[in-house]
């Protein structure tokens, strides 16, 4: 399955979301939280949809020393990380280098929060709340925001993507209500390849999306 672009795959999902949640959703409305920044365009076509609001979670992923692209974990605004134990293990990474990682990642974070979401608490209790982004590959940063949005004390989490490898949507699925894929191969190369456009989505493009919902409030 391949996509025209983040939009085309987002209208397919929320209408599989729509699907299977249309009657629960129309008496109460779910808060769609997406992951920038890519995760921002599709879940603006999710709540545009699906009639709900839209807010931003921001979890970064820590890079291997030497490969820096082979996720070793994510960490959230919060500081809580969640480490990919096997990999550290394996490539016998020290603690001194994942606690720099994460005070590095930590003043990234703190940008991309106070550009788009200002400095407002978060009021999760109680919601459905349907976690979104453009896909997943080794799903680091999906793993960590379902770790601390599982301390909110949400009444439901749904995690909705267009795409990701078959291994961790089985994953997923024991950590939360619904993982609702629209394609979850057994080989996966990666995310773009299954889209004709998948351009960088810009700091000041999730700033405009989310100008939208903040007006709202």
């Amino acid at each position: 399955m391949t996509f025209k672009d983040r939009r085309d795959a987002a209208a397919v999902l929320a209408a599989k979301l729509k699907e299977i949640y249309g009657r629960e959703f129309s008496k109460e409305k779910p808060l769609i939280l997406a992951i920038p920044r890519g995760g921002v365009v599709t879940g603006d076509e999710i709540a545009a949809r699906l009639g709900a609001d839209l807010d931003v979670v921001v979890s970064k992923k820590i890079g291997a020393p030497d490969n820096p692209e082979l996720a070793i974990g994510a960490v959230m605004h919060d500081g809580s990380f969640f480490p990919n134990t096997d990999i550290i293990a394996a490539l016998g990474v020290g603690e001194d280098y994942i606690k720099q990682q994460i005070s590095e990642k930590m003043k990234e974070i703190e940008r991309r929060l106070g550009r788009f979401r200002g400095s407002r608490e978060y009021n999760l209790a109680g919601r459905t709340v349907v976690l979104v982004d453009d896909g997943i590959a080794t799903g680091a940063t999906v793993f960590a925001a379902i770790n601390w949005l599982k301390e909110q004390k949400l009444k439901k989490l749904i995690v909705a993507m267009p795409v990701g490898p078959a291994d961790t949507v089985q994953r997923l699925k024991q950590l939360v209500s619904d993982v609702v894929v629209l394609s979850a191969p057994v080989v996966f190369m990666a995310v773009g390849a299954f889209y004709e456009d998948f351009e960088q989505v810009s700091d000041d493009e999730v700033v405009e999306i989310m100008s939208k919902y903040r007006a709202r409030e």
